[in-house]
């Protein structure tokens, strides 16, 4: 699998296997265990999933070596400081039977509780030195943040010492995203994407049906082949074994600009939350 590389020189492989929704127990241990076999060497959890301790498990259990896996975890929004961020870390760790991580992410920017308190910014800062903490100590190898809007890491870039590598956002067709877009590359972060299919909505498009039989792929395939050839690396879900193979094997499937534009495009398919107003 081919590679994205982050600001620091660290390589990441440039399509993940998310696990947003996989529910702990047999059913994510059997998907990302499948999915270490089909081919994937990057895993993306988070805390709030409450499956780090399957997807630990599946890596241990499988016949890679750790080094050849790139794994991704969050920290959630209950944490607001300094301490509690290193302490959550460290519980991640031993669930996901790792003494390292690959990359670690703010997983919201404006939590409902900090908001009503100390604030992003505040909040924000925190968290953030207590990340650059551990990429200065080598526990984690790069570090970053997710569902940022400009706004965000622009006060995050105020004080930190090191500048995120990576901002995971909501972008699939339809949900392009092109100002913040435009801004994280400005900086070098890398764009992850997740819900690359639009949590879903975009297989209820028949004009992407369409495009999709034009092209000679699904719908999931035209849509990670969207997500590449735009430079960001999506993070396709899936528990079902002939999905799972089908999102990792794309590596011929090329698309026309004009395509894209098509897809960039669609409408009335899901969006990005406004963080700033969430509800957690």
């Amino acid at each position: 699998m081919t590679v994205y590389t982050f600001s620091n020189g660290v390589s990441i492989p440039k399509i993940g296997f998310g696990t947003w929704q996989i529910p702990d127990g047999e059913v994510a241990y059997g998907a990302v265990s499948y999915a270490l076999e089909a081919g994937y060497r990057h895993i993306d959890t988070a805390q709030i999933y409450g499956n780090e301790a399957s997807v630990g498990r599946a890596i241990a259990d499988s016949s890679l070596a750790r080094e050849d896996i790139f794994l991704t975890t969050k920290v959630w929004n209950d944490k607001v400081g300094y301490e509690d961020t290193l302490v959550s870390v460290e519980e991640s760790l031993k669930k996901l039977q790792t003494d390292y991580l690959d990359l670690l992410l703010i997983h919201w920017p404006n939590p409902k509780a900090s908001r009503e308190t100390i604030g992003y910014k505040e909040r924000n800062a925190q968290v953030w030195k207590a990340l650059e903490e551990l990429y200065k100590t080598g526990k984690v190898r790069a570090i970053g943040v997710s569902n940022f809007m400009e706004h965000h890491l622009e006060a995050l870039l105020e004080t930190a010492e090191i500048k995120p590598h990576a901002n995971q956002i909501m972008l699939a067709p339809g949900c392009p995203q092109d100002q913040l877009v435009a801004y994280c590359k400005d900086k070098g972060i890398l764009l992850e994407a997740y819900s690359p299919f639009g949590t879903g909505t975009l297989f209820g498009s028949e004009l992407a049906a369409d495009l999709a039989r034009q092209a000679g792929c699904s719908v999931a395939q035209l849509a990670l082949a969207w997500s590449l050839a735009k430079g960001f690396l999506p993070l396709p879900k899936s528990t079902s074994p002939e999905n799972i193979k089908a999102n990792v094997d794309i590596a011929d499937l090329v698309i026309s600009s004009e395509l894209v534009a098509q897809l960039d495009k669609l409408e009335g398919l899901k969006a990005q939350l406004d963080p700033d107003q969430t509800e957690f």
